[in-house]
């Protein structure tokens, strides 16, 4: 089975590794072309366009930025669409909104092409050791047929139903990371400005019914140490909050505390922090309070 992989950003590059490892054949595509070279190093082909990957695969999958960049990629001129063959299998494991996926999912339909939109969470970490949980939407035939090589990726591998579906519950799984990453971070901004220790508060919540997965990691490996290099960037998070959010309009919800997330991630974009990791989205907190979320041992900008 031949396999070609567009987008070798942080996750997809990952992804690819234990591909390879796995023993396919797998032809990378990437617009940066410096970016598939550590790639060919372990194994990989590199194709010099879409068409030609697309025209040589028999399984296409895309980890790409943004819902245009999917949109771009399989449906643009010189796109996958154009030159791929007939009952090719494409897996999208980018983050996007339920019209794209619906959108690419028709067009691809068309050509006698099968989609699955198939979002991932799980981070770098999660891409590199295969314990990705991957939401998959789609005809069920075509689950079927590339579940051997999601087995590489996932520990947690559902198909979910029809094309949409993965991206719903992607979404959903985004809304929460952006919500419960202000919480997070209002209550350590919170606690600082009134004198605790934020070592000691970070530590208390860890054992309390307040934890959450977003509290340890921002704390534990990004805020405390004063260390923002993303591992998933604030603009991201944003953009997956603003798409999360009509989803919960559509299901009737008139006030949400993701309304107030959005508005958080986007005052973070504002003041410059969109590449930062997604934790950084305490930073104009901590301006609004004069405070900043520290070991006492560490200070800003060392």
């Amino acid at each position: 089975m031949n396999i070609g992989f567009i987008g070798t950003g942080v996750m997809g590059s990952r992804i690819v590794k234990r591909l390879l490892a796995s023993g396919y054949k797998v032809t990378v595509y990437n617009r940066s072309p410096e970016k598939v070279e550590p790639l060919m190093r372990e194994g990989a082909f590199r194709a010099e366009n879409i068409a030609t990957i697309s025209s040589q695969s028999d399984v296409i999958c895309t980890c790409l930025s943004m819902p245009q960049d999917v949109e771009e990629v399989y449906c643009g001129s010189g796109g996958v669409l154009e030159h791929t063959n007939p009952n090719t299998v494409c897996i999208d494991f980018t983050t996007v909104g339920v019209d794209t996926s619906k959108y690419v999912a028709i067009k691809a339909n068309e050509k006698g092409v099968d989609y699955l939109d198939a979002p991932v969470s799980g981070g770098p970490e999660g891409a590199e050791q295969g314990t990705l949980t991957i939401m998959v939407g789609g005809k069920e035939t075509s689950f079927d047929q590339v579940l051997s090589i999601l087995d590489v990726l996932g520990q947690t591998i559902k198909y979910l139903g029809p094309t949409g579906s993965g991206s719903v519950a992607k979404l959903i799984n985004q809304y929460l990371v952006a919500v419960h990453s202000i919480a997070a971070s209002e209550a350590m901004v919170t606690g600082t400005a009134l004198g605790l220790n934020p070592e000691q508060l970070f530590e208390i919540l860890q054992v309390s019914y307040g934890d959450s997965k977003m509290l340890r990691r921002h704390m534990g490996d990004y805020v405390l140490d004063r260390q923002f290099e993303p591992g998933g960037a604030v603009k991201y998070v944003h953009k997956d909050i603003m798409l999360a959010n009509p989803l919960f309009e559509q299901a009737g919800l008139h006030e949400f505390s993701g309304r107030f997330a959005e508005r958080a991630f986007q005052e973070a974009v504002d003041q410059g922090f969109e590449d930062l990791d997604m934790s950084a989205v305490i930073r104009p907190l901590e301006k609004d309070c004069d405070v900043v979320v520290q070991k006492r041992t560490v200070r800003e900008g060392k």
